[in-house]
C-alpha cells in the first residue's frame, strides 16, 4: 500500500476506496458482496479471500475514526485457523500492513473512509 488518505487508496498504480490486500494482489473492496455494514462490521466471509490467497496473517482496518467494528466472531474464526489478526485504524493498518508483509504472508482490509 504505497498511500492512504481519506476516501482513496494507493497501491502501487491501482487506486481503490476500500481495498482487500492479500499475498499476490489486491482488489477493490465491495461490502456489498457480504453484506458488511458498519455495524455489526467485518465479518468472517469479508476475510476468507485473504486467507485463500494464503495470508497468515490479517490487518482489518477499521476506518480513519474506528467507525467500522470487527466482529468478535471474525477474529475468533481467524485465531481458530491459526491466523494472526488485530484490527486498527486505517493509517495504523496500512503501516502494519507494509510492516508485516516483509515477514510473511499478509492480507488487510482497508477502509478509506469513517
Amino acid at each position: 500500500m504505497t498511500s492512504a488518505s481519506c476516501g482513496r487508496l494507493e497501491a502501487g498504480e491501482r487506486t481503490f476506496k476500500d481495498a482487500k490486500l492479500f499475498p499476490g494482489g489486491a482488489r477493490e473492496w465491495d461490502w456489498n458482496e457480504t453484506g458488511t455494514r458498519h455495524e455489526p462490521g467485518v465479518g468472517p466471509a469479508d476475510v476468507e479471500e485473504l486467507l485463500e490467497h494464503g495470508a497468515t496473517t490479517v490487518v482489518p482496518g477499521t476506518g480513519f475514526y474506528g467507525k467500522l467494528r470487527v466482529r468478535g466472531e471474525t477474529l475468533d474464526a481467524l485465531k481458530e485457523r491459526g491466523v494472526a489478526a488485530r484490527a486498527l485504524p486505517t493509517e495504523e493498518a496500512v503501516a502494519a500492513y507494509n510492516e508485516l508483509r516483509e515477514k510473511g504472508p499478509m492480507g488487510a482490509l482497508i477502509h478509506s473512509t469513517c
